[in-house]
């Protein structure tokens, strides 16, 4: 059909390909297969850095001194702690409630109570990037512990950042193995250059609001289960098969089905998705401390399925879906975890496109009816 006009010419389904913004942040190579962040391969990063570090990379483009870090670290734990009217919401939400639906109201909530909630500066945007990612991992934790009707766990200044989240969540310190666990997996889903919940963020931005209205839109968006939700689907869909020797047969069904395997494919990557090449490893290291490789088995046995078979990689979900369960994360809070390392991301691409803005203003090609003219209501069929 032929655009209407003044329309554009031609329409992009998913906006695929298209490119909308220009960034120095992160890099999604989907031939080679690289993930690179403000000049540095994933893999590089993974090896060497913390999240505090690589936090610190996505917003100054540049690694942190010793000293920068130090600072860094200081303000993240200053900024821990919740306001109390934030907790009382947290509080007051039903039993039932999402995760993802109260960590969305929350950072909203947050930006009522910021210290700096009408300046909207560079400088003050940068600080509010850093109470964000403090203040995110306190919400999630306070979620789950409030939901089950146990205490709050205070924040401990003496631990990291990833220290500190399983420690609030769990109520204990954690073991090393499970500290650098959720290190690597804050790492790896730090940021992924214009995905679906950034490009939100993004428009929220250019419009001059307020950045906690951009986080907002991001967590609005990353909520939807063709987005943050896969690692989720994937667990379930492994309690469901239950036991190694029964994954191919229900794989094959699904497939028969016409249905997806969560966990599988991605729009840009061709070949391996380099985030599932480090949770594919923690995954394993994870269960052979607890045990008990049947999740990590099943995982692989998939995996090597869907290769052969069909010719379509893993993705991060994947293997981060296993992970999470063995360090005893509840289900539906997969994708919160999955913000509390997004919000690094998500808070430098606001802070960039604020840098250099334009409104953000697409247009639509139009496919419906022309020349159509009033008829009076008593005379229509």
């Amino acid at each position: 059909m032929a655009s209407a006009p003044g329309s554009p010419a031609h329409a992009v389904e998913g906006l695929e390909g298209i490119v909308a913004a220009t960034s120095r942040i992160c890099l999604v190579d989907g031939v080679g297969g690289r993930l690179i962040y403000q000049g540095y391969d994933i893999h590089d990063l993974v090896a060497h850095a913390s999240f505090e570090e690589v936090a610190y990379l996505l917003w100054h483009g540049e690694l942190p001194t010793r000293a920068q870090l130090d600072a860094l670290n200081k303000d993240l734990v200053a900024a821990r702690a919740l306001p109390e009217p934030v907790l009382a919401i947290i509080r007051a939400v039903p039993e039932d409630a999402l995760p993802m639906d109260v960590l969305r109201t929350a950072v909203s909530a947050l930006g009522i109570h910021d210290p700096e909630a009408k300046d909207n500066s560079q400088a003050a945007n940068l600080r509010k990037s850093v109470r964000l990612t403090a203040q995110l991992a306190t919400v999630v934790a306070a979620i789950d512990r409030l939901r089950n009707a146990r205490p709050l766990v205070p924040p401990d200044p003496a631990l990291g950042h990833s220290a500190n989240f399983l420690y609030m969540l769990w109520g204990k310190r954690p073991d090393e193995t499970s500290t650098h666990a959720v290190d690597i997996a804050l790492i790896l889903h730090a940021d992924h250059e214009l995905n679906a919940s950034t490009f939100a963020a993004r428009v929220t931005a250019a419009t001059l609001a307020d950045m906690h209205s951009a986080i907002t839109s991001g967590i609005g968006t990353l909520k939807g289960p063709l987005h943050g939700g896969a690692n989720e689907a994937v667990m379930r869909l492994l309690l469901q098969i239950g036991e190694v020797s029964k994954a191919i047969p229900a794989v094959n069904a699904i497939i028969a089905a016409k249905q997806k395997i969560p966990g599988f494919g991605h729009r840009v990557y061709k070949t391996e998705d380099p985030r599932a090449t480090h949770l594919r490893k923690m995954s394993e290291t994870l269960w052979r401390q607890k045990g008990e490789l049947k999740w990590f088995e099943m995982s692989r046995v998939i995996e090597q399925y869907m290769l052969a078979e069909k010719h379509i990689h893993s993705n991060v979900d994947f293997y981060s879906a296993t992970c999470y369960y063995a360090l005893g994360i509840p289900l539906d809070l997969f994708t919160p975890v999955f913000a509390v390392s997004r919000i690094s991301g998500w808070t430098a691409h606001v802070l960039e496109q604020l840098a250099d803005n334009r409104l953000i203003r697409p247009r639509a090609e139009y496919v419906g009816p022309l020349n159509r003219t009033y008829v009076p209501i008593d005379k229509r069929r």
